[in-house]
């Protein structure tokens, strides 16, 4: 199997470099993250103007059709310059849209840079279990009314349109009775509560009080959204992985300049052999989470459920590893320096921490992993 990038892929992740170097370094990420949006409008221009928008979204619609590896190579170069731009939440929730196949007119705002998503799916109860929602959609007319609480919906204040997971049919936690709607953020009832997250991030709770949606609003069929939402969730996954993997390179290059720059003794710190054995260990953490980051991205359109899950939450168990191996290590050896803000390592650490826990972590997806059929007796 052949594991090189296509020239096309190499170049839009050299492109995206090149912008973070210049435009978005690490002085003005952190003036983003404490203004009073977190986010940057001209971020946002640059992104598109590069192509960056229209990756996800399919070329009927505008975009480029890009796959799970094709993110893979951005998603990357966002985890390493630590982009705080809605574009996790945003291309999430168009393949929520392309998995549906009827928004066609928001996806090719997406490409166009002319609209920035979010996904509402978790609830105060539910933890990791994106079925469990007591969020519930009533049919009201000709359309439908939902009602519920919607909790650390990501970018949810920064988006223009949330797709938002509810109860139609069936009981709290029942797999069946699931809908999914497209729902603009202007839309009456609607309130949301921003805040920004330890990884200097936004999120949002928000709250749906009669909220009235149109017919055209569902996606897929009603009630049957479960099958959508467990493979949207798996790309989430993807994506995940491949930010944490650019995370992780850059705060593994970081910490190994420093030992080579910090001196104890007289000499380097990096040549002391207990602390050369602690990198080789964060070098074999980094390269095994690469190969499963890899695995993930390659296999997510298998088009076998059960294989799909299995790879995905191993993949996300692995990179979980890595990520809380190789961010405490980082900190330990960076000393005090390694919990700073001044420094970058404390927040790719944070960064590395709420990915973890982001749509499951990896006691959640060991126990997903043993459930699939592989291994029932």
């Amino acid at each position: 199997m052949d594991f090189n990038f296509t020239q096309e892929q190499q170049q839009y992740g050299d492109a995206l470099r090149r912008w973070i170097d210049k435009d978005y370094t690490f002085e003005t990420r952190q003036r983003i993250v404490h203004s009073s949006t977190g986010v940057s409008g001209a971020a946002w221009q640059a992104l598109t103007e590069l192509g960056m928008t229209a990756l996800p979204v399919p070329s009927g619609q505008g975009g480029f059709d890009g796959d799970a590896i094709d993110m893979l190579v951005v998603m990357q170069e966002f985890g390493r310059g630590l982009v705080v731009e809605p574009y996790f939440a945003t291309a999430w929730g168009a393949y929520f849209l392309k998995l549906a196949g009827n928004q066609y007119h928001l996806l090719q705002d997406v490409a166009e840079g002319r609209a920035k998503l979010a996904c509402a799916l978790g609830e105060k109860h539910s933890r990791y279990d994106l079925a469990d929602i007591k969020t519930l959609a009533a049919v009201n007319g000709e359309g439908y009314r939902i009602d519920g609480t919607k909790t650390v919906v990501l970018h949810g204040a920064q988006a223009d349109a949330l797709v938002v997971s509810a109860r139609s049919a069936g009981g709290q936690r029942d797999v069946n009775g699931i809908s999914l709607f497209v729902v603009p953020t202007d839309t009456p009832g609607l309130t949301i509560r921003d805040y920004r997250t330890l990884d200097g991030r936004r999120a949002a709770t928000v709250q749906f009080s009669h909220v009235a949606v149109p017919a055209s609003a569902l996606l897929g069929r009603l009630g049957a959204g479960c099958d959508m939402l467990d493979e949207a969730a798996d790309y989430g996954v993807t994506l995940l992985c491949s930010e944490a993997l650019g995370v992780m390179d850059a705060l593994f290059s970081s910490t190994l300049d420093y030992v080579k720059t910090r001196q104890q003794f007289g000499v380097p710190i990096g040549s002391f052999q207990a602390l050369q054995h602690r990198l080789a260990d964060m070098y074999i953490h980094l390269e095994q989470a690469r190969s499963m980051a890899m695995l993930a991205a390659a296999r997510m359109s298998c088009g076998d459920p059960g294989e799909r899950r299995r790879i995905m939450s191993a993949a996300k168990v692995r990179v979980g590893q890595a990520a809380r191996f190789i961010g405490q290590e980082a900190v330990q050896l960076h000393g005090g320096m390694g919990v700073t803000d001044e420094l970058p390592a404390s927040h790719h650490f944070k960064r590395l921490a709420m990915i973890e826990r982001t749509l499951g972590d990896i006691d959640h997806h060991l126990e997903r992993y043993t459930a699939q059929k592989l291994f029932q007796p």
